[in-house]
């Protein structure tokens, strides 16, 4: 059994598969990635199922280094740069770490969330149906919590196959919303003020919630209701007027209005702005967010035929030396060593 030890992490890196399904009447909130397309990717290059558990690492860099024989990894999602011993590595590739080697991630940029997903799994004792780690509620495995340095994850040995790459689709535009279902606790006028201004990521966002920068959004009727539940994607309006999106680690209920809903099909692209990054909504109707849906879906499942064999770039000292990289020899001065040239 190969080992793969975490040697230094910053916060907010987690254990997550898709989600935990099912108990929600209980008030226990589904977690799971926070962008699960780029968690589907980082599976596909190491042969898991989609959703299948993976580390999911914040804006912060992280180590890891292979213990007990080799490991093969695969990382999508935020950006950031990637080194295996020393050696540059790109995104959206596998690539096995041997004994003792370190993978070292930088920070993101351009992003807030990467994906590791290992070779065969991580394995872990579920609970409904799923690894997900909700830290406030001591959930998750095999850590219940944010990881930290020294955490060790028992995993399969690496298998001789090639390393792979996947083409992820960039997708991009605003943040598309489906308003409600509280719409009507606000004006037209600060409905319209919502979906034209630019906002922006809080620092002090997390996994539960994104709080919002912008203008004040006023209430008409004040900004307690009667709580009803919501989902991934809710942007509730309490009474300072600074809406903030519900996120994977949301509560099951709320009881301020709810602004919006962010569609599905954008809410990993949400999840991936980072704090300071501005942001615009736009509002669409039930029809085309379904659409979006069944669309997004299609791309996740497609995402295993996307999967192509790398192509090594690895640098050669040996073959340059032994390689003819001027070609054929010639002379300006004389026609007959042209290439294609005749005498006369």
């Amino acid at each position: 059994m190969s080992t793969l030890v975490v040697s230094q992490i910053g916060p907010a890196s987690s254990v997550q598969d898709g989600g935990r399904f099912g108990a929600q009447r209980y008030g226990l909130t589904p977690s799971g990635a926070m962008d699960k397309l780029s968690l589907a990717a980082a599976n596909s290059l190491v042969g898991n199922a989609l959703m299948a558990a993976a580390i999911e690492i914040g804006p912060f860099g992280a180590t890891f280094t292979a213990k007990g024989g080799a490991v093969r990894v695969a990382l999508c999602g935020a950006p950031r740069p990637v080194e295996v011993a020393k050696r540059q590595v790109d995104m959206n590739t596998s690539v096995m770490l041997n004994e003792g080697e370190k993978l070292t991630l930088g920070f993101a940029r351009g992003g807030s969330f990467s994906y590791l997903a290992i070779e065969g799994g991580i394995p872990g004792e579920p609970m409904f149906n799923s690894l997900s780690v909700n830290a406030r509620a001591g959930l998750g495995s095999p850590y219940p919590r944010p990881l930290q340095a020294g955490d060790v994850f028992d995993v399969a040995p690496a298998g001789q196959t090639p390393e792979m790459q996947i083409d992820v689709p960039k997708l991009s535009g605003p943040i598309r919303v489906v308003m409600g279902p509280q719409d009507d606790e606000f004006s037209d006028e600060m409905k319209a003020l919502f979906l034209r201004s630019n906002w922006m990521v809080s620092a002090t966002s997390d996994r539960m919630g994104y709080r919002l920068e912008g203008p004040v959004i006023s209430h008409l009727h004040g900004h307690n209701i009667v709580s009803d539940g919501t989902v991934e994607g809710s942007i509730q309006v309490p009474g300072n007027g600074s809406p903030i999106v519900l996120m994977s680690d949301r509560g099951t209920s709320g009881g301020y209005p709810k602004i919006a809903t962010v569609i599905t099909a954008d809410f990993g692209r949400l999840a991936q702005t980072p704090a300071g990054t501005p942001l615009r909504f736009q509002a669409v109707g039930m029809a085309e967010a379904q659409a979006e849906l069944r669309r997004y879906k299609d791309l996740m499942r497609s995402l295993p035929g996307r999967v192509t064999e790398l192509v090594s770039s690895d640098f050669n000292i040996d073959a340059l030396f032994t390689a003819n990289v001027a070609g054929h020899a010639v002379s300006a001065t004389d026609v007959t060593t042209w290439p294609g040239a005749t005498p006369d």
